[in-house]
Order: C-alpha cells, then structure tokens, then sequence
C-alpha cells in the first residue's frame, strides 16, 4: 500500500471538550489503543450537526454522560495533523477499511469548548455502553489544567497547549469558588 499524502487531505471538523468539575480540575481520559497517552474527550462532527450538539453526544458517547452546561469556547479552531504513523496504521481485524478514519483526513480541526460538570463521578462510564464503535478509554481521573498537556501525545500537544491558555483561568476561577453562567452561543 502506498503511503498517504496527507497534505492532499482535508482536516476532520471535530469537538473538543475540556470539562470542568468544582474544583476547577478537568477529565481526562487514557487512550484504549495507546496505554499512557491520555486526552480529553474529542469527536467528529456529523454531517449537518452542530457543534453544541457534537460536544454533548460525544460527551455522552465516550464517557457515559453529558450532564454539563458548556461556559466557554476557544475563539478560534485548533488543528492538529495525524502522523505518518498513525495515519498509516491498520486498526482492526478486517483489513478492507480500516485505516484511521479510512485515510479520508489529512488530521483534525477541532472546536474546543469548556464545559461545568453537573453531575457525580459516578455518572462516568467508560464502558461504551452508548459508544457506536469501540470504547475509547479504559481509564479516568481529574487533573489540573495546567499538567494536562505534558499527558497528552505529542502531535496533539500545541492544540492543548492552547486550549490550556485559553481555560486555565476558567478552572482557577472554579477552585475558587465562582461558578460560570452557561454560555449563550
């Protein structure tokens, strides 16, 4: 097989959502297919789906709920591009059409979006129950803002980076106290 010209290749519309608990700390999420490597929740958008409603499914897909109000956004959108590696990598049994996102994208361009927790930590469910492909996770905790992108692999690390720059002050707000009106958008 060929290898794949990713700059011929248009960026996936995606979501990313970085959610808040009262203590200011964020969800995140280690990897079922890359042990170690954690991120926030993240997904594609549909077609003809908005972004408001592709966080709250995604949210409800990959981690079992999505009792949050959203109360922030990144200003603007954050690509990253898929390596080589992973673009190139078979997942799977069936080898027909299975490459990573079926070699359709070049990477991901996302919309990243803050969201205050409403419920209980025994809401989070990683068993996929309402996840139509495969579970995502296996594993998650809260963590600081700020230490979230050293967790993260590395070619998603500058969208976190910024998306760290943007929220930090959200979460040092809510250890603190305050609380954040839902966000009209």
């Amino acid at each position: 097989m060929m290898p794949i010209d990713l700059q011929k290749l248009p960026y996936r519309r995606s979501v990313g959502i970085c959610l808040f608990n009262d203590q200011g700390l964020v969800l995140v999420a280690e990897r079922r297919d890359r042990r170690g490597a954690w991120q926030m929740p993240q997904g594609g958008i549909q077609k003809d789906e908005a972004p408001i409603s592709a966080v709250l499914r995604e949210m409800k897909e990959e981690i079992g709920t999505n009792n949050a109000r959203i109360i922030a956004r990144v200003p603007e959108l954050l690509r990253y591009e898929f390596p080589d590696w992973l673009q190139n990598r078979r997942i799977g049994h069936d080898s027909s059409n299975n490459l990573v996102f079926r070699g359709k994208y070049r990477g991901q361009e996302q919309e990243w979006f803050a969201l205050k927790f409403l419920g209980s930590d025994d809401e989070i469910d990683l068993t996929g129950k309402d996840e139509p492909e495969f579970p995502e996770f296996v594993a998650w905790k809260w963590a600081p803002l700020t230490e979230v992108p050293s967790m993260i692999v590395a070619f998603k690390r500058p969208a976190y980076d910024r998306v760290a720059e943007v929220f930090v002050p959200i979460g040092e707000a809510l250890a603190g106290g305050k609380d954040f009106p839902e966000l009209v958008l």
